[in-house]
């Protein structure tokens, strides 16, 4: 599988900053955001800007509470497949854009080919997503799932 793999800027401290104020958060504005990072508001800008067209900054969400929303299970899947080639690898992963129920999808090393972060109502609805779907679908040969007991850190995505 050919890897595509993000031209990497030349950040500074201040672009750190800015980094670690949007991962915390993503709604201020613009002029706050400089405050905090110590510039005026043009230039913070223009660094945001550069960030986001630079794909440092993929984009901005908001966090739900999945409880909240009727989402009280969450489960992890790992996944092998019968065949490990490219095609099927392929298949595989765009096969899980088509499942709401998987949050998040990695190709893993180990012993899995795919790891996938499952988000369900219920336990009944997720036995038959790994029924009737997973275990369905011609490429997967093992899933061992692990359902979860309690989130005990939920930080951003990465350390800055």
């Amino acid at each position: 599988m050919g890897v595509n793999l993000p031209i990497r800027l030349e950040l500074d401290a201040i672009d750190m900053k800015i980094l670690r104020e949007l991962q915390n958060d993503g709604r201020m504005t613009n002029v706050e955001l400089a405050e905090r990072v110590g510039i005026s508001a043009p230039p913070c800008l223009r660094r945001v800007r550069k960030l986001e067209e630079g794909g440092v900054i993929k984009g901005y969400h908001a966090l739900l509470s999945a409880p909240s929303l009727g989402f009280d299970l969450v489960a992890f899947c790992m996944v092998g497949l019968k065949h490990q080639s490219e095609a099927d690898l392929k298949a595989f992963a765009a096969a899980t854009n088509a499942w709401p129920l998987v949050r998040q999808a990695w190709m893993v090393s180990g012993e899995s080919d795919f790891l996938l972060h499952c988000v369900s109502e219920n336990l009944t609805v997720f036995q038959d997503f790994v029924i009737e779907v997973l275990t369905a679908n011609d490429r997967v040969d093992t899933v061992r799932t692990m359902l979860t007991i309690r989130q005990v850190k939920n930080e951003g995505l990465v350390a800055i």
